[in-house]
């Protein structure tokens, strides 16, 4: 029983810290009748309907298809890492980063191994993961803090892109500026008697033992594609507040039990619980005048650097809810919360995700790809900050 809770609590940090924070901010302010405008219910909703409609797509084993289906056409070393940077870059603009790389990494693990590349693994998976990142930064459904700031702030769906676009653009440019210069045309041999299916069947489904509910099943996604597909549409007009938020959400849950009942336990509901437990802490420390003025002061001078700085220590997820609860300068959070996923390890948690699968399959190399990543994440997050400074010089 200790051990499971230890590998619970290892898996579940944040979500931890949130419950310990929220049940110890109750004793300062008691329960009273004015919690339950604490959590902000639009972004729950949504954030759970989209969960389970992409949860739905990745079980049958629709990203991997695709994936497939690209490198197939990718015969230098070039051409496969700007496939595998440009799966994960545009993927998390609609599944979010951690989905993405969840996805698209222990698939290019195996894809560079078939390639003979192996020793470029630490730097090709850093630059997937830092593709995830500003690839989803774009959208307010890219990651979870978006999505909640796109309802808080009241913005656009194309407001929140037009704050981010110089930012994913620049971005996205020095992706392919480092990747040209890093990675050569040198044709892989052992990609030439090698198609998209074989792809598929030999890194995607290794197991004979096969079961249509899997995320690596080939061929069983059919009909259910394209109900997800009419799903995610639903949710995209939920979350512009087209469609009613517990219509949206019912309609997911019904046609998901009636096509994949497995889909719903297979969701990550820890993140919303996250989201309400952090809402309970901020509300309730807001209502504590000296506390709530002196971190609307250091919010309102400087949100974009106190923004990226917080999110290098508790990541930028909780970052976002603690800071927009005491300042309403939407756009220089937007940025501040976004630029702050690249730095360390656990600036955004997603990030895991990858030296996870990295390190899992090359026990060994762990010291490597901290350093890759680390070197490489600070390279872009001074460019970034640098065009932040040029465009938001007040917000700096």
């Amino acid at each position: 029983m200790r051990r499971k809770f230890a590998d619970w609590l290892k898996d579940e940090t944040v979500f931890a810290v949130a419950l310990v924070l929220a049940i110890a901010s109750c004793f300062i302010v008691p329960p009273d009748a004015q919690y339950a405008t604490y959590i902000h219910m639009n972004t729950i909703v949504q954030l759970v309907a989209l969960m389970i409609v992409v949860c739905g797509w990745q079980r049958v084993g629709l990203f991997h298809i695709i994936g497939s289906k690209l490198l197939g056409r990718s015969h230098t070393e070039r051409g496969l890492v700007l496939t595998l940077i440009s799966l994960t870059f545009f993927s998390a603009m609609f599944i979010t980063n951690d989905v993405a790389l969840v996805t698209f990494v222990p698939f290019a693990i195996s894809v560079l191994a078939m390639a003979n590349m192996r020793e470029r693994t630490c730097l090709v998976v850093t630059l997937m993961t830092i593709g995830a990142n500003v690839g989803s930064m774009l959208t307010p459904i890219g990651n979870a803090h978006n999505l909640y700031l796109h309802q808080l702030s009241g913005l656009s769906t194309a407001a929140v892109m037009g704050i981010m676009a110089p930012y994913s653009a620049a971005a996205a440019a020095l992706l392919v500026i480092v990747t040209c210069v890093v990675f050569g045309n040198r044709k892989i041999g052992s990609f030439d008697s090698v198609d998209s299916d074989d792809i598929e069947r030999s890194v995607l489904a290794p197991s004979t033992d096969m079961q249509p509910d899997e995320v690596r099943t080939m061929g069983f996604g059919g009909w259910r594609t394209w109900v997800y597909g009419v799903l995610f549409v639903i949710c995209l007009l939920g979350v512009d507040g087209i469609v009613n938020k517990w219509l949206m959400l019912g309609l997911v849950v019904v046609v998901m039990i009636a096509c994949d009942h497995r889909t719903l336990r297979k969701v990550d509901y820890f993140l919303p619980l996250t989201f309400a437990a952090f809402f309970v802490f901020i509300g309730n420390m807001r209502r504590v005048p000296e506390f709530y003025n002196i971190a609307a002061s250091l919010v309102g001078s400087h949100p974009i650097s106190l923004g990226v700085g917080f999110s290098q220590i508790i990541s930028n997820v909780p970052t976002t809810l603690l800071l927009s609860g005491f300042s309403d300068a939407w756009r220089p959070l937007i940025i501040g919360t976004n630029l702050g996923g690249m730095g360390t390890l656990i600036a955004s948690m997603a990030s895991l995700v990858s030296y996870k699968s990295v390190t899992r399959t090359y026990r060994r190399q762990k010291g490597q790809y901290l350093l890759t990543y680390t070197a490489v994440n600070i390279l872009f997050l001074v460019v970034l900050l640098g065009l932040a400074a040029i465009i938001e010089p007040t917000g700096i």
